[in-house]
Protein backbone atom coordinates (compact mmCIF):
# COMPACT_ATOMS: atom_id res chain seq x y z
CA UNK A 1 0.00 0.00 0.00
CA UNK A 2 2.68 2.51 -1.01
CA UNK A 3 2.28 5.50 -3.30
CA UNK A 4 3.74 5.45 -6.81
CA UNK A 5 7.32 6.73 -6.73
CA UNK A 6 7.76 10.21 -8.13
CA UNK A 7 4.08 11.15 -7.87
CA UNK A 8 2.13 12.94 -5.13
CA UNK A 9 -0.01 10.83 -2.83
CA UNK A 10 -2.57 13.60 -2.28
CA UNK A 11 -3.85 15.99 -4.93
CA UNK A 12 -5.74 18.97 -3.58
CA UNK A 13 -8.76 19.48 -5.83
CA UNK A 14 -8.78 22.43 -8.21
CA UNK A 15 -11.98 24.11 -7.05
CA UNK A 16 -13.17 27.19 -8.89
CA UNK A 17 -13.84 30.00 -8.96
CA UNK A 18 -10.93 30.99 -6.70
CA UNK A 19 -11.63 28.46 -3.93
CA UNK A 20 -8.40 26.68 -4.82
CA UNK A 21 -6.43 29.88 -4.53
CA UNK A 22 -2.67 30.30 -4.58
CA UNK A 23 -2.72 30.48 -0.79
CA UNK A 24 -4.26 27.02 -0.48
CA UNK A 25 -2.15 25.47 -3.24
CA UNK A 26 1.06 26.80 -1.74
CA UNK A 27 0.14 25.48 1.70
CA UNK A 28 -0.45 21.98 0.30
CA UNK A 29 2.64 22.01 -1.91
CA UNK A 30 4.86 23.06 0.98
CA UNK A 31 3.67 19.93 2.80
CA UNK A 32 4.94 17.68 0.02
CA UNK A 33 1.72 17.07 -1.92
CA UNK A 34 0.23 18.51 -5.11
CA UNK A 35 -1.34 21.89 -4.52
CA UNK A 36 -3.62 22.95 -7.36
CA UNK A 37 -4.85 26.41 -8.31
CA UNK A 38 -8.06 26.93 -10.22
CA UNK A 39 -7.60 28.67 -13.55
CA UNK A 40 -11.35 29.10 -14.09
CA UNK A 41 -12.19 32.82 -14.42
CA UNK A 42 -8.91 33.65 -12.69
CA UNK A 43 -8.52 36.78 -14.84
CA UNK A 44 -11.68 38.22 -13.29
CA UNK A 45 -10.52 37.08 -9.84
CA UNK A 46 -7.23 38.94 -10.37
CA UNK A 47 -8.69 42.26 -11.46
CA UNK A 48 -11.24 42.16 -8.63
CA UNK A 49 -8.42 41.59 -6.15
CA UNK A 50 -6.77 44.71 -7.58
CA UNK A 51 -10.01 46.69 -7.23
CA UNK A 52 -10.29 45.54 -3.60
CA UNK A 53 -6.87 47.01 -2.85
CA UNK A 54 -4.64 43.91 -3.27
CA UNK A 55 -4.10 43.35 0.44
CA UNK A 56 -0.47 42.48 1.08
CA UNK A 57 0.51 43.51 -2.45
CA UNK A 58 0.80 39.87 -3.52
CA UNK A 59 -0.88 40.24 -6.91
CA UNK A 60 1.26 43.22 -7.86
CA UNK A 61 4.44 41.45 -6.73
CA UNK A 62 3.70 38.55 -9.06
CA UNK A 63 2.51 40.78 -11.90
CA UNK A 64 5.91 42.48 -11.97
CA UNK A 65 7.53 39.10 -12.69
CA UNK A 66 5.42 38.58 -15.82
CA UNK A 67 7.64 38.75 -18.92
CA UNK A 68 5.46 41.36 -20.69
CA UNK A 69 5.81 44.37 -18.36
CA UNK A 70 3.45 46.68 -20.25
CA UNK A 71 0.53 44.40 -19.34
CA UNK A 72 1.23 45.02 -15.67
CA UNK A 73 1.22 48.78 -16.16
CA UNK A 74 -1.99 48.64 -18.21
CA UNK A 75 -3.84 46.64 -15.55
CA UNK A 76 -2.64 48.77 -12.66
CA UNK A 77 -3.76 51.95 -14.43
CA UNK A 78 -7.18 50.55 -15.29
CA UNK A 79 -8.09 48.41 -12.28
CA UNK A 80 -5.94 48.98 -9.20
CA UNK A 81 -7.55 50.94 -6.34
CA UNK A 82 -5.09 51.39 -3.48
CA UNK A 83 -7.86 52.05 -0.95
CA UNK A 84 -10.22 49.48 -2.46
CA UNK A 85 -13.69 50.10 -3.85
CA UNK A 86 -15.94 52.48 -2.01
CA UNK A 87 -19.40 51.54 -0.80
CA UNK A 88 -21.49 49.80 -3.44
CA UNK A 89 -19.27 50.65 -6.39
CA UNK A 90 -19.56 47.82 -8.93
CA UNK A 91 -16.47 45.99 -10.09
CA UNK A 92 -15.13 46.93 -13.51
CA UNK A 93 -15.28 43.96 -15.84
CA UNK A 94 -13.06 42.53 -18.55
CA UNK A 95 -14.41 42.08 -22.09
CA UNK A 96 -16.01 38.65 -22.40
CA UNK A 97 -14.02 36.01 -24.24
CA UNK A 98 -14.81 35.16 -27.83
CA UNK A 99 -13.21 32.98 -30.51
CA UNK A 100 -10.97 35.90 -31.43
CA UNK A 101 -9.93 38.53 -28.90
CA UNK A 102 -7.28 41.24 -28.82
CA UNK A 103 -3.68 40.46 -27.92
CA UNK A 104 -4.11 42.52 -24.75
CA UNK A 105 -7.12 40.41 -23.70
CA UNK A 106 -5.05 37.26 -24.26
CA UNK A 107 -2.21 38.75 -22.24
CA UNK A 108 -4.48 39.57 -19.31
CA UNK A 109 -5.53 35.90 -19.25
CA UNK A 110 -1.91 34.77 -19.54
CA UNK A 111 -0.90 37.09 -16.70
CA UNK A 112 -3.72 35.98 -14.37
CA UNK A 113 -2.75 32.32 -14.69
CA UNK A 114 0.92 33.25 -14.38
CA UNK A 115 0.24 35.23 -11.19
CA UNK A 116 -1.74 32.43 -9.55
CA UNK A 117 0.87 29.76 -10.31
CA UNK A 118 3.84 32.03 -9.51
CA UNK A 119 2.43 32.88 -6.08
CA UNK A 120 1.59 29.23 -5.37
CA UNK A 121 5.20 28.23 -6.18
CA UNK A 122 6.85 31.10 -4.33
CA UNK A 123 9.22 30.21 -1.48
CA UNK A 124 9.40 26.39 -1.79
CA UNK A 125 10.39 23.65 -4.23
CA UNK A 126 7.14 21.63 -4.15
CA UNK A 127 4.98 20.88 -7.17
CA UNK A 128 1.98 22.97 -8.22
CA UNK A 129 -0.80 22.17 -10.66
CA UNK A 130 -3.54 24.10 -12.38
CA UNK A 131 -7.10 22.94 -13.01
CA UNK A 132 -8.98 24.13 -16.08
CA UNK A 133 -12.35 23.13 -17.50
CA UNK A 134 -12.43 21.65 -20.99
CA UNK A 135 -15.94 23.10 -21.34
CA UNK A 136 -14.62 26.65 -20.84
CA UNK A 137 -12.82 26.49 -24.14
CA UNK A 138 -12.03 29.98 -25.30
CA UNK A 139 -9.54 31.12 -22.61
CA UNK A 140 -7.75 27.77 -22.30
CA UNK A 141 -4.77 28.25 -24.63
CA UNK A 142 -3.59 31.61 -23.20
CA UNK A 143 -4.36 30.23 -19.71
CA UNK A 144 -2.09 27.23 -20.28
CA UNK A 145 0.72 29.34 -21.70
CA UNK A 146 0.59 31.81 -18.82
CA UNK A 147 0.70 28.97 -16.28
CA UNK A 148 3.62 27.37 -18.13
CA UNK A 149 5.53 30.67 -18.10
CA UNK A 150 5.29 30.46 -14.30
CA UNK A 151 6.60 26.86 -14.27
CA UNK A 152 3.40 24.93 -13.56
CA UNK A 153 4.15 21.24 -12.91
CA UNK A 154 0.77 19.60 -13.63
CA UNK A 155 -2.29 20.43 -15.70
CA UNK A 156 -5.60 18.80 -14.71
CA UNK A 157 -8.69 19.09 -16.91
CA UNK A 158 -12.19 17.65 -16.73
CA UNK A 159 -15.73 18.70 -17.72
CA UNK A 160 -15.31 17.37 -21.23
CA UNK A 161 -12.90 15.33 -23.32
CA UNK A 162 -9.53 17.14 -23.43
CA UNK A 163 -8.13 15.07 -26.30
CA UNK A 164 -6.29 17.97 -27.95
CA UNK A 165 -4.69 19.42 -24.83
CA UNK A 166 -1.54 17.20 -24.74
CA UNK A 167 -0.56 18.33 -28.23
CA UNK A 168 -1.24 21.94 -27.29
CA UNK A 169 1.07 21.57 -24.27
CA UNK A 170 3.78 20.18 -26.53
CA UNK A 171 3.44 23.13 -28.90
CA UNK A 172 3.30 25.78 -26.16
CA UNK A 173 6.38 24.34 -24.45
CA UNK A 174 8.26 25.08 -27.66
CA UNK A 175 6.57 28.50 -28.05
CA UNK A 176 4.83 27.24 -31.20
CA UNK A 177 1.35 28.09 -32.41
CA UNK A 178 -1.31 25.90 -30.76
CA UNK A 179 -4.81 25.06 -31.96
CA UNK A 180 -7.97 23.63 -30.40
CA UNK A 181 -11.24 22.80 -32.13
CA UNK A 182 -13.99 25.18 -31.04
CA UNK A 183 -17.27 23.43 -30.32
CA UNK A 184 -20.01 25.22 -32.23
CA UNK A 185 -23.71 24.49 -31.85
CA UNK A 186 -25.51 24.30 -35.16
CA UNK A 187 -24.10 23.46 -38.62
CA UNK A 188 -20.42 22.48 -38.60
CA UNK A 189 -19.81 24.53 -41.73
CA UNK A 190 -21.02 27.95 -42.70
CA UNK A 191 -22.53 28.79 -46.07
CA UNK A 192 -19.08 29.16 -47.64
CA UNK A 193 -18.05 25.61 -46.66
CA UNK A 194 -15.21 26.69 -44.39
CA UNK A 195 -13.39 24.23 -42.16
CA UNK A 196 -14.66 23.79 -38.58
CA UNK A 197 -13.79 26.68 -36.29
CA UNK A 198 -10.54 26.64 -34.37
CA UNK A 199 -9.10 28.48 -31.42
CA UNK A 200 -5.61 29.62 -32.32
CA UNK A 201 -2.94 30.97 -30.00
CA UNK A 202 0.52 32.06 -31.17
CA UNK A 203 3.11 32.69 -28.43
CA UNK A 204 5.22 34.52 -31.00
CA UNK A 205 2.69 37.35 -31.02
CA UNK A 206 3.45 37.97 -27.36
CA UNK A 207 7.10 37.05 -26.75
CA UNK A 208 9.75 37.53 -29.41
CA UNK A 209 12.20 34.64 -29.85
CA UNK A 210 12.32 33.12 -26.31
CA UNK A 211 15.77 31.76 -25.55
CA UNK A 212 14.76 28.28 -24.41
CA UNK A 213 11.71 25.99 -24.38
CA UNK A 214 9.41 25.80 -21.38
CA UNK A 215 9.13 22.69 -19.27
CA UNK A 216 6.12 20.71 -20.44
CA UNK A 217 3.86 19.98 -17.44
CA UNK A 218 2.43 16.54 -16.75
CA UNK A 219 -1.12 16.21 -18.00
CA UNK A 220 -3.83 14.50 -15.92
CA UNK A 221 -7.31 14.41 -17.48
CA UNK A 222 -10.19 13.92 -15.06
CA UNK A 223 -12.34 11.00 -16.22
CA UNK A 224 -15.48 9.25 -15.02
CA UNK A 225 -15.26 6.10 -17.17
CA UNK A 226 -12.54 3.62 -18.13
CA UNK A 227 -13.59 3.95 -21.78
CA UNK A 228 -12.75 7.66 -21.73
CA UNK A 229 -9.39 6.98 -20.10
CA UNK A 230 -8.61 4.36 -22.74
CA UNK A 231 -9.62 6.72 -25.53
CA UNK A 232 -7.40 9.50 -24.19
CA UNK A 233 -4.44 7.20 -23.55
CA UNK A 234 -4.57 5.91 -27.14
CA UNK A 235 -5.91 8.78 -29.19
CA UNK A 236 -4.94 12.03 -27.49
CA UNK A 237 -2.82 14.43 -29.51
CA UNK A 238 0.19 13.90 -27.23
CA UNK A 239 1.37 12.29 -24.02
CA UNK A 240 -1.12 11.67 -21.22
CA UNK A 241 0.68 11.24 -17.89
CA UNK A 242 -2.06 9.74 -15.74
CA UNK A 243 -5.71 10.14 -14.74
CA UNK A 244 -7.87 11.45 -11.96
CA UNK A 245 -10.77 8.97 -11.78
CA UNK A 246 -13.78 10.82 -10.42
CA UNK A 247 -17.01 9.30 -9.13
CA UNK A 248 -20.46 10.96 -9.07
CA UNK A 249 -20.15 11.92 -5.39
CA UNK A 250 -17.54 14.58 -6.22
CA UNK A 251 -18.40 18.26 -5.91
CA UNK A 252 -19.01 20.74 -8.71
CA UNK A 253 -19.96 19.32 -12.09
CA UNK A 254 -20.61 15.60 -12.40
CA UNK A 255 -20.82 13.43 -15.48
CA UNK A 256 -24.48 12.57 -16.19
CA UNK A 257 -25.56 9.00 -15.41
CA UNK A 258 -25.11 6.49 -18.21
CA UNK A 259 -28.12 5.00 -19.90
CA UNK A 260 -31.74 6.10 -19.71
CA UNK A 261 -32.04 9.07 -17.32
CA UNK A 262 -33.68 8.20 -13.99
CA UNK A 263 -34.45 10.57 -11.15
CA UNK A 264 -35.25 10.33 -7.46
CA UNK A 265 -38.53 11.60 -5.99
CA UNK A 266 -36.69 14.87 -5.30
CA UNK A 267 -35.52 15.22 -8.89
CA UNK A 268 -31.89 14.18 -8.45
CA UNK A 269 -30.27 12.01 -11.14
CA UNK A 270 -29.79 8.41 -10.07
CA UNK A 271 -26.47 6.67 -10.62
CA UNK A 272 -26.06 2.92 -10.89
CA UNK A 273 -23.65 0.10 -11.65
CA UNK A 274 -22.87 1.47 -15.11
CA UNK A 275 -21.42 4.57 -13.46
CA UNK A 276 -18.87 2.61 -11.39
CA UNK A 277 -15.45 2.95 -13.01
CA UNK A 278 -13.74 -0.33 -13.92
CA UNK A 279 -10.42 0.14 -12.12
CA UNK A 280 -8.99 -3.04 -13.62
CA UNK A 281 -9.21 -1.46 -17.07
CA UNK A 282 -7.67 1.74 -15.69
CA UNK A 283 -4.76 -0.27 -14.24
CA UNK A 284 -4.23 -2.01 -17.60
CA UNK A 285 -3.34 1.33 -19.16
CA UNK A 286 -0.13 1.34 -17.11
CA UNK A 287 -0.41 4.99 -16.11
CA UNK A 288 -0.68 6.40 -12.58
CA UNK A 289 -4.16 7.31 -11.42
CA UNK A 290 -5.80 8.98 -8.45
CA UNK A 291 -9.30 8.34 -7.09
CA UNK A 292 -11.62 11.26 -6.45
CA UNK A 293 -15.14 11.67 -5.11
CA UNK A 294 -15.72 10.30 -1.63
CA UNK A 295 -12.05 9.38 -1.22
CA UNK A 296 -11.19 12.08 1.32
CA UNK A 297 -10.67 9.93 4.41
CA UNK A 298 -7.74 7.91 5.77
CA UNK A 299 -9.61 4.74 4.81
CA UNK A 300 -10.28 6.18 1.37
CA UNK A 301 -6.59 6.84 0.82
CA UNK A 302 -5.62 3.37 2.01
CA UNK A 303 -8.28 1.78 -0.21
CA UNK A 304 -7.05 3.76 -3.22
CA UNK A 305 -3.46 2.65 -2.66
CA UNK A 306 -4.61 -0.95 -2.25
CA UNK A 307 -6.45 -0.66 -5.58
CA UNK A 308 -3.21 0.35 -7.30
CA UNK A 309 -3.81 4.09 -7.35
CA UNK A 310 -1.03 6.60 -6.79
CA UNK A 311 -3.27 8.31 -4.26
CA UNK A 312 -6.41 10.42 -4.04
CA UNK A 313 -7.69 13.81 -5.09
CA UNK A 314 -9.51 15.61 -2.27
CA UNK A 315 -11.66 18.71 -2.62
CA UNK A 316 -14.33 19.13 0.06
CA UNK A 317 -11.99 18.87 3.06
CA UNK A 318 -9.72 21.54 1.59
CA UNK A 319 -12.60 23.78 0.50
CA UNK A 320 -13.47 24.66 4.11
CA UNK A 321 -9.95 24.95 5.53
CA UNK A 322 -8.53 28.29 6.62
CA UNK A 323 -6.38 28.71 3.49
CA UNK A 324 -9.13 28.19 0.91
CA UNK A 325 -10.56 31.10 -1.02
CA UNK A 326 -14.14 30.64 0.22
CA UNK A 327 -15.45 33.66 2.09
CA UNK A 328 -14.83 33.09 5.83
CA UNK A 329 -18.47 33.67 6.76
CA UNK A 330 -19.56 30.93 4.33
CA UNK A 331 -17.05 28.46 5.76
CA UNK A 332 -18.24 29.17 9.28
CA UNK A 333 -21.91 28.83 8.38
CA UNK A 334 -21.45 25.56 6.52
CA UNK A 335 -19.22 24.00 9.17
CA UNK A 336 -21.74 25.00 11.84
CA UNK A 337 -24.39 23.29 9.71
CA UNK A 338 -22.22 20.19 9.48
CA UNK A 339 -21.77 20.13 13.26
CA UNK A 340 -25.53 20.47 13.77
CA UNK A 341 -26.25 17.87 11.06
CA UNK A 342 -28.29 20.48 9.19
CA UNK A 343 -26.51 20.52 5.85
CA UNK A 344 -27.45 18.78 2.62
CA UNK A 345 -25.78 18.35 -0.76
CA UNK A 346 -28.23 18.11 -3.65
CA UNK A 347 -27.32 16.98 -7.17
CA UNK A 348 -29.19 19.49 -9.30
CA UNK A 349 -29.64 18.39 -12.92
CA UNK A 350 -30.68 21.89 -14.03
CA UNK A 351 -28.55 24.41 -12.12
CA UNK A 352 -25.56 24.52 -14.46
CA UNK A 353 -26.01 26.06 -17.91
CA UNK A 354 -23.51 23.49 -19.18
CA UNK A 355 -26.11 20.72 -18.92
CA UNK A 356 -23.96 18.70 -16.51
CA UNK A 357 -25.45 17.83 -13.09
CA UNK A 358 -24.11 20.20 -10.43
CA UNK A 359 -23.79 19.69 -6.67
CA UNK A 360 -25.48 22.41 -4.58
CA UNK A 361 -24.98 22.88 -0.82
CA UNK A 362 -28.12 23.60 1.19
CA UNK A 363 -27.78 24.82 4.77
CA UNK A 364 -30.12 26.79 6.99
CA UNK A 365 -29.48 30.53 6.94
CA UNK A 366 -27.49 30.52 3.69
CA UNK A 367 -29.16 32.92 1.29
CA UNK A 368 -28.35 31.59 -2.15
CA UNK A 369 -29.04 32.42 -5.78
CA UNK A 370 -32.56 31.43 -6.83
CA UNK A 371 -35.20 32.17 -9.47
CA UNK A 372 -35.80 35.66 -8.08
CA UNK A 373 -32.43 36.84 -9.38
CA UNK A 374 -32.59 39.27 -12.28
CA UNK A 375 -30.70 37.45 -15.03
CA UNK A 376 -27.51 39.14 -16.14
CA UNK A 377 -24.69 37.62 -18.21
CA UNK A 378 -21.66 39.89 -17.94
CA UNK A 379 -18.81 37.43 -17.26
CA UNK A 380 -19.65 34.86 -19.92
CA UNK A 381 -17.20 32.05 -19.17
CA UNK A 382 -19.87 29.40 -19.79
CA UNK A 383 -21.13 30.90 -23.03
CA UNK A 384 -21.03 28.53 -25.99
CA UNK A 385 -20.53 29.40 -29.62
CA UNK A 386 -23.36 28.90 -32.07
CA UNK A 387 -23.72 29.58 -35.76
CA UNK A 388 -26.29 32.08 -36.96
CA UNK A 389 -28.40 31.44 -40.07
CA UNK A 390 -25.99 33.75 -41.91
CA UNK A 391 -23.07 31.51 -40.97
CA UNK A 392 -21.55 33.88 -38.41
CA UNK A 393 -20.60 32.95 -34.86
CA UNK A 394 -22.66 34.09 -31.90
CA UNK A 395 -22.40 33.32 -28.19
CA UNK A 396 -25.13 32.33 -25.74
CA UNK A 397 -25.66 30.87 -22.28
CA UNK A 398 -28.77 29.16 -20.95
CA UNK A 399 -28.47 31.26 -17.77
CA UNK A 400 -28.54 34.61 -19.59
CA UNK A 401 -31.78 36.64 -19.87
CA UNK A 402 -34.37 34.34 -21.39
CA UNK A 403 -35.44 36.67 -24.18
CA UNK A 404 -31.83 37.12 -25.28
CA UNK A 405 -31.19 33.38 -25.28
CA UNK A 406 -34.30 32.67 -27.33
CA UNK A 407 -33.48 35.50 -29.75
CA UNK A 408 -30.17 33.76 -30.37
CA UNK A 409 -31.96 30.57 -31.42
CA UNK A 410 -31.85 28.86 -28.03
CA UNK A 411 -34.67 26.63 -26.79
CA UNK A 412 -36.60 28.30 -23.96
CA UNK A 413 -36.81 24.92 -22.21
CA UNK A 414 -33.04 25.00 -21.76
CA UNK A 415 -33.31 28.10 -19.55
CA UNK A 416 -35.55 26.57 -16.89
CA UNK A 417 -33.83 26.26 -13.52
CA UNK A 418 -30.46 27.50 -14.78
CA UNK A 419 -28.21 29.47 -12.43
CA UNK A 420 -25.51 31.98 -13.28
CA UNK A 421 -22.54 30.02 -11.98
CA UNK A 422 -20.02 32.68 -13.05
CA UNK A 423 -21.46 35.38 -10.79
CA UNK A 424 -22.50 33.01 -7.99
CA UNK A 425 -19.07 31.38 -7.71
CA UNK A 426 -17.44 34.82 -7.65
CA UNK A 427 -19.74 35.66 -4.74
CA UNK A 428 -18.55 32.50 -2.97
CA UNK A 429 -15.07 34.01 -2.60
CA UNK A 430 -16.23 37.43 -1.41
CA UNK A 431 -16.19 39.06 -4.85
CA UNK A 432 -19.92 39.56 -5.25
CA UNK A 433 -20.85 42.04 -7.94
CA UNK A 434 -22.86 45.00 -6.67
CA UNK A 435 -26.07 45.61 -8.61
CA UNK A 436 -28.92 48.07 -8.18
CA UNK A 437 -31.41 45.19 -7.95
CA UNK A 438 -29.32 43.48 -5.25
CA UNK A 439 -25.83 42.07 -4.89
CA UNK A 440 -25.02 38.72 -6.46
CA UNK A 441 -25.56 35.82 -4.06
CA UNK A 442 -23.41 32.68 -3.60
CA UNK A 443 -24.10 29.16 -4.78
CA UNK A 444 -21.93 26.73 -2.83
CA UNK A 445 -20.90 23.35 -4.17
CA UNK A 446 -19.27 20.42 -2.36
CA UNK A 447 -18.98 16.68 -2.62
CA UNK A 448 -21.56 14.39 -1.04
CA UNK A 449 -19.13 13.67 1.80
CA UNK A 450 -19.70 17.18 3.20
CA UNK A 451 -22.57 15.81 5.30
CA UNK A 452 -20.20 13.41 7.08
CA UNK A 453 -17.36 15.93 7.52
CA UNK A 454 -17.95 15.94 11.26
CA UNK A 455 -15.90 12.74 11.52
CA UNK A 456 -12.93 14.99 10.76
CA UNK A 457 -13.96 18.38 12.14
CA UNK A 458 -15.38 17.10 15.46
CA UNK A 459 -17.46 20.27 15.67
CA UNK A 460 -14.62 22.66 14.80
CA UNK A 461 -15.37 25.68 12.63
CA UNK A 462 -11.71 26.32 11.79
CA UNK A 463 -8.91 24.03 10.63
CA UNK A 464 -5.86 24.23 8.37
CA UNK A 465 -4.64 22.52 5.23
CA UNK A 466 -1.97 20.90 7.40
CA UNK A 467 -4.74 19.43 9.57
CA UNK A 468 -6.30 17.90 6.44
CA UNK A 469 -3.01 16.34 5.34
CA UNK A 470 -2.33 14.96 8.82
CA UNK A 471 -5.82 13.46 8.95
CA UNK A 472 -5.61 11.82 5.52
CA UNK A 473 -2.20 10.33 6.28
CA UNK A 474 -3.06 9.15 9.79
CA UNK A 475 -2.47 5.44 10.50
CA UNK A 476 -5.42 3.12 11.07
CA UNK A 477 -6.74 2.91 14.59
CA UNK A 478 -5.35 -0.13 16.39
CA UNK A 479 -7.67 -3.13 16.54
CA UNK A 480 -8.50 -4.87 19.81
CA UNK A 481 -6.14 -7.67 18.78
CA UNK A 482 -3.26 -5.24 18.23
CA UNK A 483 -3.95 -3.47 21.51
CA UNK A 484 -3.81 -6.74 23.38
CA UNK A 485 -0.58 -7.66 21.65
Amino acid sequence: MTAVAGYPRIIQGGMGIGVSSWVLARAVSRLGHLGVVSGTAVDTVMIRRLQDGDEGGHVQRAMREFPIPEVCEHLLRRYYLAAGRRGSTPYKALPMFRKSVTLVRQQVTMMANFVEVWLAKEGHDGVVGINLLTKVQMPNLPSLYGAMLAGVDYVLMGAGIPREIPGALDALAEHRLARLKLDVEGPVEGPSGKEPDELVFDPGEHLAAPESPLRRPRFLPIVSASSLATNLARKASGRVDGFVVEGPTAGGHNAPPRGEPRFSSEGEPLYGERDVVDLEKIRELGLPFWLAGGAGTPDGLRAALSAGAAGVQVGTLFAYCDESGLAPELKTRVLAGVAAEQVRVRTDPRASPTGYPFKVVEVEGLESQDDRRVRNCDLGYLRVAYRTPEGKLGYRCAAEPVDQYVAKGGDIADTVGRRCLCNALEANIGQSQNRTEGDELPLLTSGDDLVSLNAFTQGRTHYSAADVIAYLCSPPAPTAERREG
